[in-house]
């Protein structure tokens, strides 16, 4: 009888991997309007416009979430938006609030929030990372426990750091943009809707091909 041959490499069936598709989209910033529209609020400006980019779809605070929350469904799943009214280095406290009632796990959020590393209005979508120095993100590593979360990084360009490096970086993302870069953030914002939403439908990966590295007109 011939025994049948040892099964080899190429026999075996390619197994895809699973698509990582966020269910809670974090958007980083300070309440408060002193901080409205400063650099360091960029993710609160993006996830307003998600939200108005979606019918019917309305943010509001949430004393159990520690911030404004508001839900929409995308391809049939429920998508919760968040704005954390904790400011900035308690983030984590109302991410983990959310994850833990509707059950979701760290690769279920995509955060979003500014980035000095990049120059202003340029994407950057990520699978997981460090803090890069952004206490919103050293916070909500913390309580989550884990790097392995999905984040957009918006570029708000680089602060002066001659003299008083932290004072200049301080007054950098706390301050406003000047308006020639208020112009390309303005543009960039859809830009950063539409990288979400495809998200949502296509996964992140196929978000990051798509937008990292892009960049609006100037």
């Amino acid at each position: 009888m011939v025994g049948t041959p040892p099964s080899t490499q190429k026999d075996q069936p390619t197994i895809a991997p699973a698509l990582v598709v966020p269910r809670l989209i974090v958007g980083l910033g300070n309440p408060g309007a002193k901080y409205d529209r400063t650099r360091h609020n960029i993710g609160f400006e993006i996830v307003d416009a998600l939200a108005k980019s979606f019918p019917d779809v309305s943010l509001a605070p949430n004393k159990r979430f520690q911030g404004a929350t508001g839900e929409f469904r995308s391809a049939g799943e429920r998508i919760v938006l968040l704005k954390p009214t904790t400011y900035m280095n308690k983030s984590g406290q109302a991410v983990r609030a959310v994850l833990d009632w509707y059950k979701l796990e760290p690769t279920a959020v995509l955060v979003i929030y500014d980035d000095m590393d990049l120059p202003t209005g340029r994407l950057r979508m990520r699978l997981s990372g460090s803090a890069g120095g952004h206490n919103g993100m050293k916070s909500i590593i913390s309580h989550l426990g884990t790097k392995e979360f999905p984040r957009l990084r918006v570029g708000v360009g680089s602060a002066d750091k001659s003299g008083d490096r932290d004072g200049a970086v301080v007054s950098h993302v706390l301050g406003r943009f000047a308006p020639e870069e208020r112009k390309v953030v303005d543009a960039v914002i859809p830009m950063a809707v539409d990288a979400v939403d495809l998200s949502l439908r296509k996964g992140v990966e196929r978000s990051m091909n798509l937008y990292n590295g892009r960049e609006v007109d100037h």
